[in-house]
């Protein structure tokens, strides 16, 4: 009676190991090939995003699609290592991109940003007019205040490779902000 105790707890303690060990695996390929968590530090996309506003980033479009102009995006940081930076695609390749007296051009047409605050002035710092090469994009914070967003005003367009996710969807703060992201 003894022996088929202990086998009986043998056989449920090495379920309950298989059960954990797939829901481990399970959960890494969730978050290596189909969406991710991000956490937003700074308020370089203020008003669009706050600090300790919690995010998620879908992957999986990534696999058929490169990101829409107007998509905010998830990055690897290209001038900070194992730093990722929450950005908005302005251009994509093939586009012009130029700052002109503190508006933003796509394509020699003033880009309609009512993202961003009324009123503000995107600042630029040595150049201001960028060329979209193939598999790359440029992106801009929305906070355009000067310094307020390291982007492709300081680092230039970004490869594809280096995105991690889109971002569609705020999951904290459960308030008023709480959704959809424009």
């Amino acid at each position: 009676m003894d022996e088929d105790k202990n086998k009986n707890t043998k056989s449920e303690a090495f379920e309950w190991i298989k059960s954990i060990l797939l829901a481990i695996v399970i959960a890494v390929l969730i978050k290596t090939f189909i969406f991710n968590t991000t956490y937003v530090l700074g308020n370089s996309m203020y008003p669009t995003l706050h600090e300790k506003d919690r995010l998620f980033a879908n992957k999986v479009s990534l696999y058929f699609s490169e990101p829409d102009r107007g998509d905010i995006v998830v990055l690897e940081a290209p001038d900070v290592p194992n730093k990722d930076y929450i950005k908005r695609v302005i251009g994509v390749a093939g586009d012009t991109v130029a700052i002109i007296d503190g508006k933003v051009y796509l394509n020699d047409e003033l880009l309609e940003e009512d993202y961003i605050e009324e009123g503000a002035y995107t600042h630029v710092y040595e150049e201001n007019h960028w060329e979209v090469p193939d598999e790359h994009v440029f992106v801009l914070g929305d906070n355009r205040d000067e310094g307020a967003s390291k982007d492709s005003r300081y680092f230039g367009c970004v490869s594809l490779e280096s995105i991690k996710g889109i971002t569609s969807f705020r999951y904290f703060p459960f308030n008023n902000r709480f959704g959809k992201l424009d």
